[in-house]
Order: C-alpha cells, then sequence, then structure tokens
C-alpha cells in the first residue's frame, strides 16, 4: 500500500444513528449499486464528478478513487468497502427517503424496539431501573424531531434524551393519561430499531 492509498479510520456511528439509517434503507424500492465501481460510479455523479471531493468524503486517495472508477481496483479493503455501502446507501433514492419521513412527521409516527436500561426516579418500587426490550409507537411530533436533528447531523448523545421523552410519553405514561411527570433515563442501548 501506498501513501496515496493509506485510508482514516472509519468513522464510529452510535446506536440510534445507525438504527435510523438501517430504517431509511428498508424504504429502498430498488436496491443499491453492489460493486466497488458501480458505488464509486454513482457517488462520483452525486460529487458533480470531483475526485477529490469524493476522495475526502471516503477518507482515501483520489488516485484510489480514480483506480476504482477506471476497474483497476476492484476489491476495496474493509474500511473503504464498509464507508461506499454507508455513502451510497445515504445518497440512494433521496425522494423516497425524503417522502417516508414526511410521511412518519406529519401522519404515522415510527415505531422503535429498544432493549436498554432505563432508569426512572424513585426507589424501591417495580419501577426501579433495569434493562428493558420495549417496542412502542412514536408520535409524529418526536419523528419529527428525531429526523430532523438526525438530518441536522446530531450525535447519538443528541438522540438519546428525544428518544426517552418520546418512548416515555407512548410506553409509560401512555400518552399523558397516567404517570404524569415520570421522568426516564434511557442508558446502556443493547439494540434499537425503528420502522416507518
Amino acid at each position: 500500500m501506498t501513501n496515496d492509498d493509506a485510508q482514516q479510520p472509519a468513522p464510529v456511528r452510535g446506536k440510534v444513528l445507525a438504527a435510523l439509517a438501517r430504517a431509511e434503507r428498508k424504504v429502498f424500492t430498488r436496491p443499491a449499486p453492489k460493486s466497488a465501481k458501480a458505488q464509486m460510479k454513482f457517488l462520483l455523479t452525486r460529487a458533480k464528478g470531483s475526485t477529490k471531493a469524493l476522495a475526502e468524503r471516503l477518507g482515501v486517495s483520489r488516485r484510489t478513487v480514480e483506480r476504482y472508477r477506471a476497474g483497476t481496483l476492484t476489491t476495496p479493503q474493509k474500511r473503504l468497502q464498509a464507508a461506499l455501502v454507508e455513502e451510497t446507501e445515504s445518497e440512494w433514492q433521496p425522494q423516497v427517503r425524503a417522502q417516508v419521513r414526511e410521511q412518519a412527521s406529519t401522519n404515522s409516527g415510527m415505531m422503535v424496539d429498544v432493549t436498554a436500561y432505563f432508569g426512572f426516579v424513585g426507589k424501591g418500587s417495580s419501577d426501579d431501573g433495569r434493562e428493558r426490550s420495549i417496542t412502542t409507537d412514536i408520535s409524529p411530533t418526536y419523528a419529527k424531531q428525531i429526523l430532523e436533528l438526525q438530518s441536522g447531523g446530531a450525535t447519538d448523545e443528541d438522540l438519546h434524551p428525544l428518544v426517552a421523552e418520546a418512548i416515555t410519553e407512548s410506553y409509560f405514561t401512555e400518552w399523558g393519561t397516567r404517570a404524569k411527570g415520570l421522568r426516564v433515563d434511557f442508558t446502556n442501548v443493547v439494540s434499537i430499531a425503528f420502522r416507518f
């Protein structure tokens, strides 16, 4: 490997952000490009042909981008392969994603399946904090806020309080019909999945 081909470490994505990205991928109406050459070609069109911009985005050299585009390189290293998949799917079918996000923000909301530690204010009751597996609705109001934060470049830490509020509203307080004023801490996420 030459200095030109040196790669930066893969970006770390939090569980909530990754779950939102997976949910969006499930709404695609056509499969995204699979080969490295096809992914590079697609991403270059999205970058308006700029190999420099795409190289910076993927954390590789311009020469590496050119080699994949030309087909002289075909099998990317794991880090580059993950970046190609991530970037391709984040740009794939923007209109389909926008329609689903609009629907979730105005009408249908989202579903969340989560296994995490939920802590409560108060001791000695059945509501003591513990790990729980919960499947519940997220209202369109919270869905809109979550999706806007995600689009705005929020981190997982930024999203955790909002997701906790959304789960508290629908699951623990049943849309405000019980346990008014309950505050729930949402930590140690084992797994999380969203559905539109």
